[in-house]
Order: C-alpha cells, then sequence, then structure tokens
C-alpha cells in the first residue's frame, strides 16, 4: 500500500518548519528525495533541515558541483542536485553515499529513479502562488511511514 501525505506551507518558514519536524525524526542512513520545478522550495527544505542538524555552513544547490558534503553538524549531510547530472550515474560516486553514516538529501531525485534506495522518503513540491506549495510526501519502507505519522498526526 503506498501511503501518501499532502501538506500545504503557505510560506518559506512553513517548509523550513516542516523540514525542522523531519529533522527531528532523523536516522542514519535517511534518504529524502526532492522533486519539484525550479523555484518550488527544494533547497529552502534542505537549508530548514541543515539548520536543524546544526550545520554552520551556508546551504546553496549544489547544481554545478552535484554533491555538497556538510560535517559540521550532529551528522553528516550530502546534498546533491541531478538536475545537470550528464553521462552515467555511477561515475560520480553518488550510489556510494547511500551506504554512508548521514543523511542524503537529493534534489530532482526522479532524474535517478531507478537508482535510489527502495527505502526512502520522496517529497514533490508544487507551486500554487507566489508564496503557497502543495508538499507531497511519499514514504517507503517502514520506518519512513512512521516518520510520516509522528510528524503529521
Amino acid at each position: 500500500m503506498d501511503l501518501e501525505y499532502k501538506i500545504t506551507s503557505k510560506s518559506e518558514s512553513d517548509t523550513i518548519v516542516l523540514a525542522q519536524n523531519i529533522e527531528s525524526e532523523k536516522f542514519n542512513g535517511m534518504v529524502i528525495c526532492l522533486n519539484g520545478e525550479l523555484g518550488t522550495g527544494k533547497t529552502v527544505f534542505t537549508k530548514g533541515f541543515a539548520d536543524a542538524l546544526e550545520i554552520d555552513e551556508v546551504i546553496t544547490s549544489p547544481t554545478f558541483s552535484i554533491i555538497k558534503e556538510y560535517l559540521s553538524g550532529e551528522m553528516p549531510l550530502y546534498h546533491m542536485d541531478m538536475y545537470r547530472l550528464e553521462g552515467s550515474i555511477k561515475s560520480t560516486g553518488i550510489l556510494d553515499y547511500f551506504d554512508r553514516d548521514g543523511i542524503v538529501i537529493i534534489e530532482w531525485a526522479d532524474m535517478i529513479k531507478d537508482y535510489l534506495p527502495e527505502e526512502r522518503l520522496d517529497i514533490y513540491f508544487k507551486a500554487i502562488d507566489e508564496e503557497t506549495r502543495v508538499i507531497k510526501l511519499e514514504p517507503h519502507g517502514e520506518k519512513y511511514e512512521d516518520l510520516c505519522e509522528d510528524i503529521l498526526s
């Protein structure tokens, strides 16, 4: 059974609060996959998550570097952006990150959906207007289902 949760974010701060709530339920090996058009809140979500992890670096979208590692927080955060991925995913080393300690957040994850771990949290961002977003969470696996139940019930 595929579960799905929808939330409406009326501002960037609503998106940040969602990220902080998910971060509060974090676990080692967590994979969060972010999908949505440009400007819908993927990087805002990641910034909120990183802030809750107490990462002191400035979070920017890793569009041109594909992977940015943030190691200054409570747990390592590996922030990836698949938007400009060209060629073979295997040559990027991305798949190795799924077995590392820490948390992986992938923007434009649908570009590599065939390589994503079976257990993960998919989050879809859809812009309604300048500020409003509908955010859909799809947990894959019991840990992610429990996480969604804990933060959204």
